[in-house]
Formats: structure tokens, C-alpha cells, sequence
């Protein structure tokens, strides 16, 4: 395995990311999409760089079998603390697996899904192809492969509002950005994730904006929670407040 470079921001992203009201509106919004998508439990689901268990914990107390993979021993370490605090049933019904997302095919002994997901990873790679490829390879046929991707159309937005006018400018024309946690970030476009689902047998269904409005302001108040939720829920369905969002979610079938 290659260094993990995730190990020191572990605790950052865990505790400073998903545990943060914007943290809680992603989870939450993606899952309300997940849930039009998705098969009935009990569904086989492979989470690639599920990291610690966010997304599909939650998808696991629903009843579905999952099979969290991730590159990164720090955060399975996290999972796998995580996991200890859930039931019985729920720890039986998730499997952890350390590698790289884009060796899933082999890693899961070649088994077909009916869901795949792959939420927050993209941007780290240097391409998207190796992985969308590998993605589309672990799913069955009529299965759903979900992508959540940074928003390429959108990123001079959070420079502008921080006044960094000259980056602003510049991101007009980047591909990229120094992400939160200080690492760099590569984005992506909705039309070109769909033509490598298409370029790998499967068939865009849907794609949805995820942070519109939580993300250009700070947020720690918990009451507002749920009142925020349904907001950016509402608004990742619609146009024009989809294409303005910072990352966007894009779902297929094969």
C-alpha cells in the first residue's frame, strides 16, 4: 500500500467535516436521494472509499449488506470503532475492506452489486476514468452506480464571496482548487461523468446538486438542522439551484 495520507486528517475530516451541520446535510441529502434509487434491503451495496462508514452505516440499519472499501487504514480503523457501537445485526451486515477503489473488482473477487457508490473521491484523483471504470465493472446488471463529484461549473464562487478576487478570476478557468482540509482538488463536469457511465454500460438516471446555500456560510446551529436539510434537499432537485451547487451527485443504472 502507498502512504496513507489520509492518517493525519482523519480526525479532521471525521469529527470536522460529517460532524458539522454541513457535514449532517450532505449525509442527509444524499441518502434522501440514495433512497429513490436503490433497491430494496436486503441489497448488496459496495461503498468505494466509504471512508468511516458515514453513508452506508446508515444504509446498513436499513437492512442492506455492505462492503465499505477504502484506501486509507486510518479511516477503517474509525469505521471499525464506529461500527463497534452499532447492534449486532448491523455488524454482521457490513464487511470492511482495505484497498484502493480502482482494484475493487479484484479486492471483492470479482462479485456484482445492485448499488455502488462513490461519494467525495473523485476529486483526489488525478483522472476520473481508472476509477468510473472499476465502479461500473462491480455492478450488476440493473444495478445503480451513485458519484459524487466537486461541481468544475462552480468554483469560482466561494473565492468571490471571500473576496479573493484575483482567485476568482483565475477559477474561471481552473479545473481545480486547494480543498478545506488543504489537500489540492480536481473537479468534474456532469456531462463528462455521463459519458464515462455511458462509455461503460451504464445509463445516466439522474444527477442532483449536494451544498448550494450551506456552503457559502458558517453553520453550528443544531436547531436549524432539519429546516436546512429539507431547504438544500429541495434545491439539488431543482434548476437553476442544481447547477450552482458545490459538488454535484450523479446516478446511473448499467
Amino acid at each position: 500500500m502507498t502512504e496513507d495520507v489520509w492518517a493525519d486528517l482523519t480526525d479532521r475530516f471525521v469529527e470536522g467535516a460529517y460532524a458539522t451541520v454541513k457535514g449532517r446535510v450532505r449525509t442527509y441529502v444524499l441518502h434522501r436521494h440514495l433512497m429513490d434509487h436503490l433497491p430494496p434491503p436486503p441489497a448488496a451495496v459496495l461503498d468505494v472509499g466509504g471512508g468511516a462508514g458515514h453513508q452506508s452505516l446508515p444504509l446498513a440499519r436499513l437492512g442492506y449488506e455492505i462492503v465499505l472499501l477504502d484506501s486509507s487504514e486510518a479511516m477503517l480503523a474509525t469505521a471499525e470503532q464506529r461500527l463497534a457501537a452499532e447492534s449486532a445485526d448491523v455488524r454482521d451486515r457490513v464487511r470492511l475492506v482495505l484497498g484502493s477503489g480502482e482494484d475493487a473488482p479484484s479486492l471483492t473477487q470479482g462479485r456484482r452489486f445492485a448499488a455502488v457508490l462513490c461519494h467525495g473521491v473523485l476529486m483526489y484523483l488525478p483522472e476520473p476514468t481508472p476509477m468510473i471504470e472499476a465502479l461500473c465493472a462491480c455492478t450488476a446488471v440493473d444495478g445503480i452506480v451513485s458519484v459524487m463529484a466537486l461541481n468544475a461549473a462552480t468554483l469560482a464562487v466561494r473565492p468571490a464571496l471571500e473576496h479573493r478576487w484575483d482567485d476568482a478570476q483565475a477559477a474561471f478557468h481552473a479545473r481545480g482548487e486547494r480543498g478545506v482540509l488543504g489537500l489540492d482538488t480536481r473537479a468534474d463536469t456532469v456531462e463528462e461523468l455521463s459519458g464515462m457511465f455511458a462509455d461503460h454500460g451504464v445509463r445516466p438516471l439522474a444527477w442532483y446538486g449536494v451544498w448550494l446555500f450551506t456552503d457559502w456560510m458558517t453553520l453550528d446551529d443544531e436547531d436549524e438542522l432539519t429546516r436546512i436539510a429539507e431547504v438544500e434537499l429541495e434545491a439539488s432537485r431543482r434548476d437553476p439551484y442544481r447547477h450552482l451547487s458545490r459538488v454535484f451527485h450523479l446516478v446511473g443504472r448499467r
